[in-house]
């Protein structure tokens, strides 16, 4: 593969929502209302939110992203997991791939639900449309690193590679990730073959 450079996304705590579980939350005629659109086509924050509701507190104002999905899932930091009390903690995991994970109960304005799994910290990945993974010579599933240059910049490792004809090219990382690399939405990072450390060094 080649280097290249991707803009970083920064997510924060947030959750998508089956349509049964929307309906249950905020009534039965209850549609997402549109509020921002994000950098990957056809997605977007709503005006929604909800709370999360873990065994040591409680999560207010959480964004709902839309369009709705088969099945409802909750992305947070581990700093988030830590605070709500949810034990197991949940695990790294690339989006949609909920078996085993924990659960958590989310109140809505008209109802409440609690889901047996779902709960993850999502993996950091990159969205790469397909015609650019072709020239950069990626392609889905690809481990690759992210190199970032700020005041406390650093390598991101077991960084994945994700392609569809839709993606917008983003490194997309959470907000303790981007804390810890002290680094804002839209710089610039450079996406590197995956770095290995040699044993004995």
């Amino acid at each position: 593969m080649q280097s290249f450079k991707v803009p970083v996304g920064i997510s924060n705590r947030h959750l998508h929502l089956s349509e049964k579980d929307l309906k249950t939350l905020f009534g039965s005629q209850a549609e997402l209302t549109h509020k921002k659109a994000l950098r990957q086509e056809g997605q977007f924050a709503s005006e929604e939110t909800v709370t999360l509701a873990g065994p040591k507190g409680s999560m207010e104002g959480v964004r709902v992203l839309g369009p709705t999905r088969a099945k409802t899932q909750v992305e947070l930091t581990l700093s988030d997991a830590y605070k709500l009390g949810i034990s197991p903690l949940p695990p790294v995991r690339e989006s949609g791939d909920l078996a085993g994970s924990p659960g958590i109960e989310i109140v809505g304005p008209v109802g409440r639900i609690t889901l047996d799994e779902g709960v993850i910290v999502a993996k950091r990945h990159v969205h790469v449309r397909s015609e650019d993974a072709v020239t950069k010579g990626v392609k889905n599933g690809d481990s690759v690193s992210v190199r970032v240059n700020s005041e406390r910049g650093g390598l991101f490792l077991d960084v994945v590679i994700r392609v569809d004809p839709t993606f917008n090219l983003e490194f997309h990382i959470d907000t303790d990730e981007s804390n810890a690399f002290s680094l804002q939405n839209g710089v610039m990072a450079d996406v590197l073959p995956n770095w290995e450390m040699e044993s004995g060094k």
